[in-house]
């Protein structure tokens, strides 16, 4: 069984005249938890989104376990019914409850019938912490009750990799801890991780390795103790300084 999961080799983006991303090359291991940090526009998003071909890669190559996603032969559907991806904003179903936001897709792609769906859906909900939210509309959860229904929607499929678009930025102080929480659980529990986020107290507690992005390139690569302990480039040493501080 090979050991990566995710490889990305010599990945540029350019979205008309303007290169967000440079020449990144970047291995995730099957079970490892990898954190992705930077200043605004540093392409670290564009990176991740490449990852499940919501953006295509103007060159360079991406594998999927082993998938080449460029290839025309590549069923992209089928590559991400495997990737869990999860983003800023909820996305959720609004006329839809809980339960059937996390079942939908299980049905449509997964081809499950109700009773499984149900059954998986209602073992995610409790995993993430709101089975008694089940039968409640979008409309009538908190931001991070939301956010944790989209974790299991994405979980219920049951992805060989979990991507998290800035994850936490769209919600209150006070409901990021909870999403974080269920985060750090999926981290313990071995699932293959990759997380675009400010929050540097997770990326210390979760990660096997933070990579730090600016201007669309990767400036350096560490374990979290020695990225923000002894970070070794000034654009990184900058960055966290400014970060850190708050």
């Amino acid at each position: 069984m090979a050991t990566d999961m995710i490889v990305v080799e010599g990945l540029h983006k350019y979205f008309g005249e303007i290169e967000a991303v440079k020449a990144v090359d970047l291995t995730i291991k099957r079970g490892e938890v990898v954190v992705i940090v930077g200043p605004s526009g540093s392409g670290k998003s564009t990176v991740l989104r490449c990852m499940n071909h919501l953006e295509e890669p103007t060159y360079g190559r991406v594998f999927i376990d082993g998938v080449h996603l460029e290839d025309k032969a590549t069923d992209i559907n089928a590559v991400r019914a495997e990737v869990g991806m999860v983003f800023q904003q909820f996305n959720l179903f609004p006329h839809l409850t809980a339960l059937e936001n996390v079942t939908i897709a299980q049905r449509l792609v997964r081809k499950r019938n109700k009773e499984e769906a149900d059954r998986i859906g209602m073992a995610q909900l409790t995993r993430v912490g709101i089975p008694e939210k089940a039968s409640a509309y979008p409309r009538q959860l908190s931001g991070g009750q939301q956010q944790r229904v989209a974790i299991a929607r994405a979980l219920a499929m049951r992805p060989k990799v979990m991507l998290f678009d800035e994850p936490t930025s769209a919600l209150d102080p006070e409901m990021i801890k909870e999403v974080l929480d269920v985060m750090l659980d999926l981290a313990r529990e071995g699932m293959t991780m990759v997380v675009v986020t400010h929050e540097m107290g997770f990326a210390r507690a979760a990660a096997d390795r933070v990579v730090f992005m600016d201007e669309g390139q990767i400036v350096e690569v560490a374990e979290p103790d020695t990225l923000f302990t002894n970070p070794q480039h000034e654009r990184t040493q900058a960055f966290l300084s400014k970060i850190l501080a708050h």
